[in-house]
């Protein structure tokens, strides 16, 4: 087991990624319950070398969600054009995004939703993308927020919903059947869900936006 006082080198790095990749493939093909032996074997290593990476079954979760989490954020704002886009553009990107990463993985998904029913608080929470990726955007939006002088208390919490809502219906979303709700329909229904929530943020702080003009013009008449 590695040191976790010590930074890990680049060869732990390398070792570790390479175990995640193989439970992605292991999980991928086989489903939401594999053994550490058949990734250990996927990776062409043994489960020896495995454990010296990870204490245990719930590390390597924490860390395919991790990568998941960075997957879900990178995918979501590739070529994001914020400035230039409409915030209803925008947010569908980021959705469809993160919908494409699901669909790519989908009982990777599922076994980090199972894993979220485990009551120790620490574990639980290490398995949470929602938790990680509402971070990440709550501290953009708050950039944003304090770049033309608006209040940002409550973006966080806003952000913690807004994730907190795509987990669940995520959730919904793998438990039906293959090809009951495609992709677009998924994404549709979210963002209207989402859109209505943070819509319903910026009326709290006194500011209306129409969601089809381009960000720029919006940023640019709140400064005003």
């Amino acid at each position: 087991m590695p040191d976790s006082r010590k930074p890990p080198s680049s060869r732990q790095v390398r070792a570790r990624d390479e175990f995640i990749d193989a439970a992605i493939r292991v999980i991928d093909a086989d489903g939401p319950n594999p053994s550490m032996n058949s990734i250990a074997h996927e990776a062409g290593s043994t489960k020896p070398r495995l454990y010296r990476q990870f204490s245990d079954k719930s590390d390597l979760l924490a860390a395919l969600g991790k990568r998941m989490s960075d997957e879900v954020y990178e995918r979501a704002v590739s070529d994001f054009n914020f400035l230039l886009d409409a915030p209803s553009s925008s947010l569908r990107q980021a959705i469809h995004g993160y919908a494409e990463v699901v669909a790519t993985h989908p009982n990777v998904f599922r076994i980090l939703a199972q894993s979220r029913s485990i009551t120790d608080d620490n574990a639980s929470a290490a398995f949470d993308i929602g938790r990680d990726v509402a971070r990440r955007f709550a501290d953009v939006a708050t950039s944003v927020l304090n770049s033309i002088g608006l209040d940002d208390q409550g973006v966080e919490f806003t952000s913690r919903a807004a994730v907190g809502a795509i987990v669940a219906t995520t959730d919904m979303w793998l438990e039906e059947e293959p090809g009951v709700t495609d992709i677009e329909q998924f994404v549709g229904q979210l963002t209207d869900l989402i859109g209505g929530l943070l819509q319903a943020f910026l009326l709290r702080n006194g500011v209306e936006i129409d969601a089809e003009e381009p960000a720029f013009m919006i940023l640019a008449r709140l400064k005003k």
